[in-house]
């Protein structure tokens, strides 16, 4: 989609989406305390489902028919969420909430990449291969220079969230390719469809039958995961989507990591390096280059 005016109204849409989903790694981060990380991944889907499933009821929007579909809803519901919330969580049993959210803001510059290699109507030109360069730049200044001649822990976790990005960044072509004929409310219903009878096999055989028996702020951390952070933050998403385009939505990759570290701070008591800020601006500076319109502005 093209990009329009952004209205005060659809600012503080985009404002309010950042925030759900900077709160999203803190929501994680509390959530592993008492809970496994693929586990996590499974209650942000399973309880989104029915939540989702009752706004495509109330809208009167008819379920796809083709077994096609479907299949394209599986293979979505694994690149969009099964797989990037799994390596998300499990990124965040090493790394800060914060830092986790700097290097998911990674997405958008994976995304055009992706998008000009496999989709015809979205070249790869020179903005966004050299907003790509300065991405993994920014992503090499967050790990630092230690991950070329010394093993540690985190350099795999920081790996695991990038990895997820490039999972969003594939989901969004995959979504183009063959789902771009379905209602964007369906779309979100059957990709969390999709991600849940992934995630189901995937926990009883790794983590068993979840435990029930958690503490209420447990409870309000997946539930805030589920309600917000996927629910309401896909309507949201889409809403925004239909008023300002895609490039605009674009900026809320530069919002999150701000309110994730912020409330990192506020709520986990966490404090972020120097070089994981710098590398924040060095990607934050990937995305701007990558949409392109500062450089078309200052012609």
């Amino acid at each position: 989609m093209t990009s329009h005016n952004i209205t005060p109204a659809s600012a503080i849409m985009l404002i309010l989406l950042a925030a759900i989903w900077g709160g999203s790694f803190v929501f994680a981060e509390i959530a592993l305390r008492e809970v496994p990380p693929l586990t996590i991944a499974l209650h942000r889907l399973l309880w989104a489902l029915p939540i989702l499933a009752l706004v495509v009821r109330l809208r009167r929007i008819p379920l796809p028919r083709s077994p096609r579909i479907w299949g394209a809803y599986l293979v979505m519901g694994g690149l969009n969420n099964a797989l990037p919330f799994s390596l998300i969580v499990w990124g965040q049993t090493r790394i800060e909430a914060g830092l986790a959210s700097i290097l998911i803001g990674t997405t958008a510059v994976f995304g055009a990449v992706a998008a000009g290699i496999l989709l015809r109507d979205e070249p790869l030109t020179a903005p966004k291969i050299a907003g790509a360069a300065l991405g993994l730049a920014g992503v090499a200044v967050v790990m630092g220079p230690s991950v070329l001649h010394a093993w540690d822990p985190r350099d795999m976790a920081q790996l695991a969230i990038i990895g997820a990005a490039l999972c969003y960044a594939l989901a969004g072509c995959w979504a183009r390719i063959y789902l771009s004929g379905q209602t964007l409310q369906m779309n979100a219903l059957g990709m969390v469809a999709g991600g849940t009878l992934i995630m189901v096999p995937v926990v009883l055989m790794v983590d068993g039958v979840p435990r029930v028996d958690l503490s209420p702020g447990t409870w309000a951390a997946l539930l805030g995961l589920a309600v917000l952070s996927t629910s309401l933050a896909y309507l949201l998403y889409f809403a925004i989507l239909a008023r300002v385009g895609s490039g605009n939505l674009m900026l809320v990759t530069l919002l999150i990591p701000p309110f994730a570290v912020s409330l990192g701070a506020a709520f986990l008591g966490e404090v972020l390096s120097a070089s994981a800020l710098i590398g924040f601006g060095v990607i934050a500076l990937g995305i701007i280059v990558t949409d392109g319109r500062a450089l078309r502005w200052r012609r």
